[in-house]
């Protein structure tokens, strides 16, 4: 039943939440000014810097490593990480038809770095620390010229590459004790080192994956290296010996991560502890900087260096103008995995996400981070607006339910010790002064909430393992709770004792009641998908719902004709209820699905996933009201 996603239907993608700060130097401006270019997983995203429009370079299997873009902007070249023992795919990819010009397979694990040809004729590819190879393609050809090793087994990794400014046949690499400068001799299909001098100074080089720092100077007679030491060394690229290194006393907090050369011999340096610097050429002493958030880890200029782009760790990017050097926040998304979803009760304009650290609040059209709340340390696992809008209440990993306004941020009520072993699921009445939560020792708690208190109604304890999902009726009486311990157990909210009980040998993800109540539909760890009588507790029907992993997340449409799931199979599935049949499959997540919800308007799904995305699609089935 879970169908061949080759001949469904596919959902129509609208945009992306994300951007993948740890890519060291994955972010890059394209030579027509009017894209940058990111990756998300295993896509690659252009966005537009007129209308933000955000176009998806789908081919990868992986998570990307690295991206770069040729100097004529006709070819862009990414690489993937893969599992230990196998070969990591490159791709070359043809810019104006956003399509795969060549994929190239050789490097074993990961694909570390890349670099183009000046004249488009070359590209260079850098293995990872499993592979240590550097080899030498020809775009036109489409194949391998030659390879070698990366460096000399006294010396340590190479972890980053880049070719020379003007010449096809020079490139560099650089790593743990090793800069070489590369010949590419053509007709004897070879690639010949030279290790660079360094002297007494021993530096891990870490100008990241096709880096910026190492750019070649303007008139190729040095280039740049940035270290994990935070100074910087300056090399000549025909002697192969070292002319000067700095800054002698401040040196950069956390090491070098990213530099670019400018037009004025000014140099940008992004470094870890956050600090987006530009310090002369000369002798690298700091003119301007400013504090961002989180380490730096790419830095692109736009043009002849007018505006400039910079990424961070926390997954922010920021646009600088050259004269002004103030930032400007441009982009956020989560950095680490986002546990769940809610759109407000009757509300399709605004929905809210978790994840470590924080909560936020999306503008659903335009995909801007409206609100965050944030709570250092801490893992919001669960979250619901309640009806009246008023509030959002979330679950965390301490055992605390916080209560917080929506529109403020402002902590409301803090309710202390809810759960012995974390709060993980949690939702509200319609009534809007009860709270049902469950927790990770498999306990389901009723909370009254009163004006600037609370009070603890009842505890339901039958589930043995983590609650991970409650569902309550629309008249409050009743709600249906999921379990990890294979049990689904259907509640009376008035009397506090188990109506029905659903038993399964999975460990249930999910549970949703169907609109008219009458029903219920599960799913979990065994890829099946349960229809459910509440009256009596008996099976109807199962359905298979995915062909590998579980299905982590689900919700049925206002008028109960559809619902959609989604798993670890990655992909987003809507489904007809009455027929148990896959209308539409969404391909674009990289990392497990864990939560999709449909908006009340039924024009678009949110679906989240653990890599930190958060993707839109225009729902299939509009109402017709």
């Amino acid at each position: 039943m879970a169908g061949d996603a080759q001949d469904i239907p596919r959902l129509e993608l609208e945009a992306v939440i994300g951007f993948n700060g740890h890519v060291f130097s994955g972010l890059r401006v394209h030579p027509d000014r009017e894209h940058i270019i990111y990756p998300l997983g295993c896509t690659v995203i252009l966005k537009s810097l007129k209308d933000g429009k955000q176009e998806f370079l789908h081919g990868h299997t992986n998570n990307v490593s690295c991206v770069t873009v040729s100097k004529s902007g006709r070819y862009i070249a990414s690489g993937q990480v893969t599992f230990m023992g196998f070969k990591a795919d490159l791709i070359i990819w043809d810019y104006e038809k956003r399509a795969i010009h060549a994929r190239f397979q050789l490097h074993k694990a990961k694909v570390e770095g890349l670099a183009f040809s000046p004249r488009d004729k070359y590209l260079v590819s850098l293995g990872g620390q499993d592979d240590g190879s550097i080899v030498v393609w020809n775009i036109e050809n489409k194949e391998a010229i030659c390879g070698s090793p990366a460096s000399a087994h006294s010396a340590g990794h190479c972890l980053t590459i880049e070719y020379s400014n003007h010449s096809d046949d020079i490139f560099i690499s650089a790593g743990n004790g090793t800069v070489r400068v590369w010949e590419l001799d053509l007709p004897n299909r070879k690639i010949r080192p030279t290790e660079c001098q360094t002297g007494q100074l021993k530096r891990i080089v870490k100008f990241a994956s096709n880096p910026e720092c190492g750019l070649a100077d303007r008139d190729d007679s040095v280039f740049y290296c940035g270290t994990t030491s935070g100074d910087i060394m300056k090399v000549n690229l025909k002697t192969c010996l070292l002319s000067s290194c700095g800054p002698i006393k401040q040196k950069f907090s956390k090491g070098v991560n990213t530099m670019r050369v400018l037009k004025s011999g000014d140099v940008l340096v992004g470094s870890g502890d956050g600090m987006f610097t530009l310090c002369s050429g000369s002798n690298f002493k700091t003119i301007k900087k400013v504090q961002l958030e989180g380490g730096v880890t790419s830095i692109a200029v736009r043009g002849e260096g007018h505006q400039f782009f910079a990424g961070t760790e926390a997954a922010q990017i920021y646009r600088f103008g050259c004269t002004d050097f103030k930032e400007e926040l441009i982009s956020t998304s989560h950095n680490s995995a986002v546990k769940d979803v809610a759109f407000p009760f009757g509300s399709s304009e605004l929905f809210a996400t978790c994840s470590k650290d924080d909560i936020r609040v999306w503008h659903a059209e335009t995909c801007k981070e409206l609100l965050r709340i944030s709570v250092p340390n801490m893992t919001c696992n669960a979250l619901d607006f309640m009806t009246d809008g008023r509030s959002i209440i979330s679950a965390w990993n301490d055992g605390k339910i916080r209560v917080f306004g929506p529109e403020t941020g402002r902590a409301l009520l803090v309710i202390h010790s809810a759960h012995s072993m974390g709060v993980t699921a949690i939702a509200g009445t319609r009534s809007c002064t009860r709270i049902v939560s469950g927790g990770g020792e498999g306990q389901v708690r009723v909370w009254e909430l009163l004006q600037g208190y609370y009070r603890l109604v009842e505890t339901m304890k039958e589930h043995k393992a983590t609650v991970t999902c409650i569902k309550i009726k629309s008249n409050d009486k009743e709600c249906v709770t999921a379990s990890s311990d294979g049990a689904c157990i259907i509640w009376d909210l008035v009397r506090f004792v188990r109506n029905q009980m659903v038993l399964a040998n999975t460990l249930f993800r999910s549970v949703c009641y169907h609109p008219e109540e009458y029903q219920i539909i599960t799913s979990g760890t065994d890829r099946k998908i349960g229809y459910w009588e509440v009256y009596d507790g008996s099976a109807i029907r199962e359905l298979e719902g995915s062909l590998s992993g579980a299905i982590n997340g689900m919700h049925i449409s206002q008028d109960g004709q559809h619902f959609v799931t989604g798993g670890d199979e990655k992909l987003v599935k809507v489904w007809d209820y009455s027929e148990g049949v896959v209308t539409h499959v969404g391909l674009g997540h990289s990392g497990s699905v864990t939560s999709v919800k449909i908006c009340y308007n039924n024009r678009s799904i949110v679906s989240i996933s653990a890599d930190g995305a958060v993707l839109r699609w225009r729902y299939p089935h509009p109402s017709s009201s």
